[in-house]
């Protein structure tokens, strides 16, 4: 009896692992909030690439887990899907994972070099600079507070 008792209870643990949903960061940085709401207290930054266990949904709101601590993430920030970079290597071959990110949304190296290839008269170091750009997060919600903007 006590073997029938381990066996289905090794069978539910396994299965409950299996059902644990992960979702990876798509941006080159975000937060995990206290609350499922933007401006809401970060309790977490992440990184590109970084995976997170899916809890549950709340709207667009993912409730998720990330080194341990708790907290939801707007679905806009990750993606479910995974995908591989085949041939990556120690020695540098394949494709970094931004650039694996940023292929899966049609955007790539080759891509952009075809733009400015047939846009010459583009000004691709202002798109550069607004790239590097960074506002902090109290200065946006002082804009969206000012401007009475309705928060999502």
């Amino acid at each position: 009896m006590k073997t029938f008792i381990l066996i289905i209870a090794l069978f539910s643990m396994v299965n409950m692992s299996a059902a644990a949903e992960s979702v990876q960061v798509t941006t080159r940085e975000n937060a995990v909030r206290g609350e499922c709401r933007f401006f809401a207290p970060v309790k977490l930054k992440v990184v590109l690439g970084d995976h997170l266990t899916v809890k549950g949904r709340k709207g667009d709101w993912y409730l998720v887990n990330a080194k341990g601590v708790n907290g939801c993430i707007h679905k806009s920030a990750v993606e479910e899907r995974t995908f591989a970079a085949s041939g990556r290597s120690a020695s540098g071959g394949g494709a970094a994972a931004d650039e694996v990110s940023l292929a899966g949304k049609g955007f790539n190296p080759q891509v952009e070099a075809g733009y400015r290839k047939s846009n010459t008269n583009l000004n691709y170091a202002a798109v550069d600079e607004i790239v590097r750009f960074q506002v902090n997060e109290k200065s946006l919600e002082s804009f969206v507070l000012q401007g009475g903007l309705i928060q999502p």
